[in-house]
């Protein structure tokens, strides 16, 4: 026997819970829903919830919650089930807009016109990797823990490459982002986002755009990478479910093709980011991230502004308030790392101990920073106590992309989570 557990949810997930414990074969899950927000309230706001009512059965919240806890289950609700991905009609014929209707109206989509996945388009896919068309790639979840993963094939990530524009020679990127199992469509009522820095050669083979415009839509294979990695998030993992597997209160922008980064390293004053991984220079290598948000930035050695101290600004007024939980992903234009170079920050440590050092918040706002602990020590520290915002200078990274039109930067509230090998997938 295990460790009795008594979920308790807000009511604002209400269908949520019910239709994901019926999914997995519980449909009758003793759940006690509380009312909505939890967010913000106060203490004694919070009391008042708990000697409440369920705001659903109308019974005693607590006597609810201990009941479930110590009731025997019946029959019926000890009954549990698997969850099968669904994989549709192996074929469909029809007219070409019936079927782009088909794909919208199953949720296949990110809601604009896809390429039709035929047969004959997802074998020129196929060819583009040596691996097997039944080899799995591996397994996915909008969340783990709270959604099931599910596993997927070469040829599945091959159909989605295809709806999304790709070309044979962008498959084993898409395959080398599949094997990662990261979901570009994270559950969370934060309105998350994700990021892809590629390094190496496949830069200039795929001629992606690392100069002017990168980030934007102005490249064919930076735009359908970040597209594919959606599709995929939505059709291999049953992600971006608005109101069941995805529950982002707003929603966000970037969703539709992520960041994708391609590291200007021709131009860089600095080894380039998978270097500094391990990798080497003539390796092919995505590496990954996850946040909140981006936003831009200026200052240059000829403006008057030196950039040191506007990231330090920057940073202070959009990373926060999960400072401690997600790090800095700085977007250099090389004329920004030749800049700090003149100023005698030579390398990206040099950079990263300054602005750890200089970005500072009191313990008051740390205390009550949400995701965020003081220092073991500082108990006894009075409130006003300055300590680094970043426990550690590995939170910030750097990346080199732009034109060099001007010395802007971006700054994205996101860490760094890991880096993949693409050539492995051709």
């Amino acid at each position: 026997m295990g460790i009795p557990a008594a979920p308790m949810v807000t009511i604002a997930f209400k269908d949520l819970a019910k239709t994901n414990a019926a999914k997995r074969g519980m449909p009758l899950q003793r759940i006690s829903f509380t009312p909505h927000p939890v967010w913000g309230k106060t203490d004694a706001e919070m009391y008042a919830y708990l000697e409440g009512n369920d705001p659903v059965s109308g019974k005693p919240l607590m006597k609810e919650v201990v009941d479930s806890l110590t009731r025997p289950l019946i029959a019926e609700e000890s009954k549990t089930g698997t969850v099968t991905p669904p994989t549709g009609a192996p074929t469909f014929t029809d007219t070409a807009d019936n079927l782009q209707q088909y794909f919208l109206d199953n949720g296949m989509t990110d809601f604009m016109p896809i390429i039709l996945p035929t047969q004959e388009k997802v074998d020129a896919m196929l060819k583009a990797t040596s691996h097997k068309p039944d080899e799995v790639v591996g397994k996915m979840t909008p969340a783990r823990g709270a959604f099931p993963e599910w596993s997927y094939t070469v040829q599945h990530v091959a159909v989605n490459a295809v709806m999304a524009g790709a070309t044979p020679d962008y498959f084993p990127t898409l395959l080398a982002i599949a094997s990662t199992g990261i979901s570009a469509l994270f559950s969370s009522t934060n309105s998350l986002v994700s990021a892809a820095v590629i390094n190496g050669p496949i830069r200039d083979t795929l001629q992606m755009n690392y100069g002017i415009g990168a980030m934007g839509p102005f490249n064919q294979a930076n735009a359908v990478i970040g597209r594919a990695w959606t599709l995929m998030s939505k059709n291999l993992d049953g992600g971006g479910v608005a109101g069941e597997t995805y529950m982002g209160s707003q929603g966000n922008i970037i969703n539709y093709n992520n960041l994708i980064i391609p590291e200007n390293e021709k131009d860089s004053p600095w080894p380039p980011f998978h270097v500094q991984k391990g990798f080497k220079p003539e390796e092919n290598v995505l590496s990954f991230f996850f946040g909140f948000s981006i936003a831009q930035g200026q200052g240059g050695k000829g403006l008057g502004m030196k950039p040191i101290p506007h990231f330090h600004e920057a940073m202070s007024a959009n990373c926060a308030p999960f400072a401690t939980l997600y790090g800095a992903l700085f977007i250099l234009d090389p004329l920004v790392a030749h800049g700090l170079g003149d100023l005698g920050y030579k390398t990206k440590d040099d950079v990263a101990n300054w602005l750890q050092k200089n970005t500072t918040v009191t313990l008051k706002d740390v205390r009550t920073m949400l995701f965020s602990a003081p220092p073991r020590d500082s108990a006894n520290l009075p409130d006003d106590t300055v300590i680094p915002k970043w426990p550690r200078p590995e939170s910030f990274v750097f990346v080199v992309c732009g034109g060099q039109t001007n010395p802007y930067h971006q700054i994205a509230n996101m860490s760094y989570r890991l880096s993949v090998s693409i050539d492995k997938w051709t």
